[in-house]
């Protein structure tokens, strides 16, 4: 029998926060997710929820019963909260591509990593920054006061500041500019950190926030991205300002980002001040090897690698689910859910187990 979709919902954002913080020991663990792919997510309202699919589109009517769905969605799977991201529009130059995953009719998009908007001052002077005060809150805003009782918000904004510097400028030109142009490298990082700030000021003035959840991924299979002293320079004061601001709004402040960040793990949980952390890959780390060194001092989210998500069956995901329930879930502080996220190209049958694994 499928515990999923849940017939009689019972969030509980509260308890979540307590378990994930310490305050409730040795309790079930609850499910956690960074984002879910629309591919996924459609045929599981349609077809489990029965209800009608509306595509993000313009219009308020349309927004609405997208969002409708959106919420219905988290709460039916027996999530304790909505994660919801929205981004100010940064000019970046993508690559894209037809998103190759069965059903999707979308495009995949990549950053340019050669060519950036910003490879000197004057691209700097000309840049077209976007501005807070154009910024549509509506979703979030709707979410916040659609939430089932019990729900609450885990929200951020989309990308974060080394994502955001290393788009504006391609990976290739930031590695450029960190020895030959430090100066722009320093502008371009503190007028994006500065709209982040003005960003989280109007999202932490909504009541059903329990958590911000910042996405910035700074690291590959093998290290960080950039060097850790340019991370510690460019980015990590950022991160350090947006958990500060959580912490005076008295909500925790977790991290996704991917890659290996042995370098810089003490200094996210010492100076950044982060309560917990999300992605996990086997390959580099797997995560109950991660919790074991670092789980007594912040939350672990997730750890369900997706390449077994990808490529296995749905008996193999629900194995693999188990065992970190009775690892991870036995020391606490610890939600399940993937390695990284949904997306496109997962069977939706395997994201199924996985969640009905860890309801069961």
């Amino acid at each position: 029998m499928w515990n999923i979709p849940v017939r009689d919902p019972r969030p509980d954002a509260g308890r979540f926060i307590d378990i994930l913080m310490g305050r409730v020991r040795r309790d079930v663990p609850p499910l956690v997710e960074y984002l879910v792919d629309d591919v996924v997510m459609k045929p599981i309202v349609t077809d489990l929820l029965g209800r009608q699919w509306v595509a993000r589109v313009d219009g308020r009517a349309a927004q609405k019963a997208h969002l409708d769905n959106f919420v219905e969605f988290w709460y039916r799977m027996g999530y304790d909260f909505v994660r919801f991201e929205r981004g100010l529009g940064f000019d970046v130059k993508r690559v894209l591509a037809p998103d190759t995953a069965p059903t999707s009719t979308k495009q995949r998009a990549w950053a340019d990593e050669h060519h950036g908007s910003i490879q000197n001052w004057a691209d700097y002077e000309r840049y077209p920054w976007p501005t807070v005060s154009e910024m549509d809150f509506f979703p979030f805003e709707y979410i916040n006061d659609h939430l089932p009782e019990g729900m609450g918000l885990m929200t951020c904004h989309a990308g974060g500041v080394f994502e955001h510097i290393s788009q504006i400028m391609s990976l290739e030109g930031l590695c450029l500019a960190l020895y030959d142009a430090p100066d722009l490298v320093r502008a371009v990082s503190d007028r994006v950190g500065e709209l982040m700030i003005a960003f989280y000021r109007h999202l932490l003035d909504l009541d059903r926030v329990v958590a911000l959840f910042q996405g910035d991924d700074m690291g590959f299979r093998t290290g960080t991205l950039v060097s850790p002293r340019a991370l510690r320079e460019y980015a990590l004061p950022w991160h350090r300002r947006f958990a500060s601001m959580a912490h005076a709004h008295g909500i925790p402040y977790f991290l996704h980002s991917c890659g290996n960040l042995e370098a810089i793990v003490e200094d996210l949980i010492e100076e950044v001040g982060i309560d917990g952390k999300h992605s996990y890959e086997d390959a580099i780390m797997p995560v109950q090897d991660f919790q074991a060194r670092y789980g007594h001092r912040i939350a672990v989210l997730g750890g369900v690698d997706v390449d077994i998500l990808a490529a296995s069956s749905p008996d193999q995901v629900r194995q693999k689910t188990r065992s970190l329930i009775e690892t991870c879930g036995e020391r606490g502080r610890y939600a399940v859910g993937s390695g990284n996220s949904i997306p496109s190209y997962i069977p939706v049958a395997n994201y199924l187990a996985m969640v009905d694994e860890a309801l069961d």
